[in-house]
């Protein structure tokens, strides 16, 4: 498999705004095209370069039995990002076009993400892709691994479910089964597995994926932690993440928030946490200067309403960019930012 054929390059009539906008003071104005068959733009700072990637895939989905339709979210995802406002010019953000699922072979389109995140990894940039269910986690994490197999790696998982399913008959996966994949693959290689979920609700578990959780020793903050208000618990949470681990790989999964923020995904969770609840953990994982590769899954937007989920998944988005690296960049100034 050439990974190129599942590759779709970026449109630029895919980023629009206000013609009124004031001069680069919004995304559609200062997003730069990449098309990763070619040689690779420059960028003044490497260490604050996004790269949007979609993964236009929700075969995944489908084989777990969840509502389809994510393969369209990094379209919709796109649309709202456009209308942000910048707020800093200190970073350079690009579109890089898609992955695609053809002919429902989500093991070729994980391969052919894997290859992309590796490629942008590679040359210094910051991921983050754009589900697509979250089958996408298998692939990304493979790209992450295929640079950095010698780092210790630290996964971040806001979610209400594990995703540690079994695999499927013929050893296929599905959005379910991304992170039992990497714990295996951990395994494998006689590498320690440092993964930590958020959000995880015991209505959206069974007692064997709470068993297996154990059994690889998974890390986790309840949904009830952050309903219940323990803010230095989660707090403490990220800072041991952050302190013992080289790398972090952030996955954020819609579904961790309540129906009423995010009504679009695949699996809705009536219980779910609230957005200002998670707000203060992404933005303390993206400051810290570790966090290498982003992605935000399971986007149906058939389901949504008033495009809710999708200026959700936005604004996170925004979040990231804006604070990605600031502890960092503080250091490297010679003092620290407080957030």
């Amino acid at each position: 498999m050439t990974w190129t054929t599942h590759y779709l390059p970026p449109e630029v009539t895919r980023w629009k705004g206000r013609v009124d906008a004031p001069l680069a003071s919004s995304f559609f104005q200062i997003i730069r095209m990449m098309d990763l068959r070619e040689p690779m733009p420059s960028s003044p700072d490497r260490r604050h370069a996004f790269a949007l990637l979609g993964f236009r895939c929700d075969e995944g989905v489908r084989r777990n039995h969840g509502r389809t339709g994510a393969e369209e979210g990094p379209l919709a995802i796109r649309k709202q990002l456009s209308r942000l406002p910048v707020q800093k010019q200190t970073f350079t953000c690009f579109d890089a076009g898609d992955i695609l699922c053809a002919d429902d072979n989500l093991e070729e389109a994980q391969q052919a993400l894997s290859t992309a995140v590796s490629l942008l990894l590679k040359h210094g940039m910051t991921p983050i892709v754009l589900g697509g269910g979250h089958e996408l986690a298998w692939g990304h994490y493979c790209g992450i691994a295929d640079v950095f197999l010698d780092k210790q790696l630290g996964i971040v998982n806001f979610d209400a479910h594990f995703d540690m399913r079994p695999l499927l008959p013929n050893h296929q996966g599905s959005s379910g089964t991304g992170f039992l994949q990497i714990a295996a693959e951990h395994i494998k290689n006689k590498r320690h597995l440092d993964y930590n979920c958020i959000g995880i609700q015991h209505a959206g578990n069974t007692r064997e994926l709470f068993d297996t959780a154990k059994t690889h020793k998974v890390n986790t903050l309840l949904a009830d932690d952050l309903h219940q208000g323990y803010l230095d618990k989660c707090v403490n949470f990220i800072d041991r993440v952050i302190d013992q681990n080289q790398l972090i790989y952030l996955t954020l999964c819609l579904d961790v928030f309540a129906a009423a923020y995010a009504p679009a995904v695949s699996a809705p969770q009536v219980m779910g946490v609230t957005p200002w609840q998670v707000m203060p953990l992404i933005r303390q994982l993206a400051a810290s200067g570790k966090t290498i590769s982003y992605d935000i899954a399971e986007l149906s937007p058939k389901f949504d309403i008033d495009h809710r989920t999708a200026k959700l998944a936005a604004n996170f988005i925004y979040e990231i960019i804006h604070h990605h690296n600031e502890h960092y960049q503080g250091l490297h100034n010679g003092h620290h930012l407080s957030s």
